[in-house]
């Protein structure tokens, strides 16, 4: 542990700002992989071991895009649209034959799913690692906040994801369709009474839990190296942020998905050796003394 090097930077406003902002890239990140894992589990009862897989697409789609076109807004519009596709074709061939079966049966399928969207990507693009680039619209200076200075990217980065959690946010609690999908979680046979064609809800929710792992993939292609299997620490940590947030709980996947990225900015610098276990010893504590998480609002029958 290096106490007085983590509050050498808390004093400090350039090393603070600094840290701050990766927290928040880190966080809202996690918080786009979360509340898809989220969404999935709460509404259809499916553990999705493979989303880190999507996350993974998401990212190697950006790329291609962007290689083809040069257009980074055509870039993240496709890597969101295309992994939601893959998700649907997923869900169909394969993620609809074991629901309501055991977790141990999901696991080992989303597992192998891990395994063959790994291999595809390595098929394809090759097992070096491979870099996007920053786009050239964000080809800007960094922007002075509090004397330390952030990216104007790291700011777009940010942002889109907090509006991509708002809207998500909004459509599951405010309108009909997410009253659909809510009633779906709890009580599908009367849904199906009901005339709603709950196949299609199927799909369509887990494409949008996808789709958001896509999204985080194609925001991140800027900014990090891709490599096949690059998802699957992503995926743990989003297993800790929906444990600490609270399972279907998109507000709970964003005050702990923020919670993570403190957790690792600032551990860099104060506990390198133990920011994991502490991410671990939270998900511990709250399992213990509040096991629906910390936000209690869950989508599961």
């Amino acid at each position: 542990m290096n106490i007085d090097a983590l509050l050498t930077c808390l004093s400090s406003p350039a090393c603070a700002t600094t840290q701050i902002s990766t927290a928040f890239i880190i966080g809202m990140l996690l918080f786009l992989v979360a509340s898809g894992l989220s969404l999935i589990f709460g509404v259809l009862n499916v553990t999705n071991f493979a989303h880190g897989g999507l996350y993974m697409l998401g990212a190697y789609f950006a790329l291609s895009t962007y290689g083809v076109t040069g257009n980074f807004w055509v870039a993240l519009a496709i890597a969101t649209l295309a992994t939601g596709i893959v998700g649907i074709i997923i869900e169909r061939l394969v993620i609809s034959r074991i629901y309501g079966a055991d977790l141990l049966m999901q696991l080992l399928v989303c597992y192998a799913l891990t395994l063959i969207l790994d291999d595809a990507v390595r098929f394809i693009y090759g097992s070096e690692y491979k870099m996007m680039g920053m786009p050239d619209v964000f080809a800007l200076p960094p922007i002075n906040i509090a004397g330390g200075y952030v990216p104007a990217y790291y700011l777009f980065m940010i942002g889109a994801s907090a509006l991509a959690g708002l809207v998500l946010w909004f459509v599951i609690n405010r309108t009909k369709f997410g009253k659909i999908v809510r009633a779906l979680a709890i009580n599908p046979s009367m849904v199906s009474v009901l005339g709603i064609n709950t196949t299609l809800l199927y799909a369509a929710v887990f494409g949008v839990g996808c789709g958001l792992a896509g999204l985080a993939g194609g925001l991140a292609a800027p900014i990090r190296t891709l490599t096949p299997g690059m998802g699957l620490s992503f995926l743990l940590d989003s297993f800790i942020i929906i444990v600490i947030g609270g399972m279907g709980s998109i507000g709970g996947a964003f005050v702990a998905s923020i919670l993570v990225g403190f957790i690792k900015a600032f551990g860099a610098i104060g506990f390198p050796l133990f920011t994991d276990g502490l991410m671990f010893a939270i998900m511990a504590a709250v399992l213990i003394l509040k096991p629906e998480g910390l936000f209690g609002e869950r989508l599961t029958r």
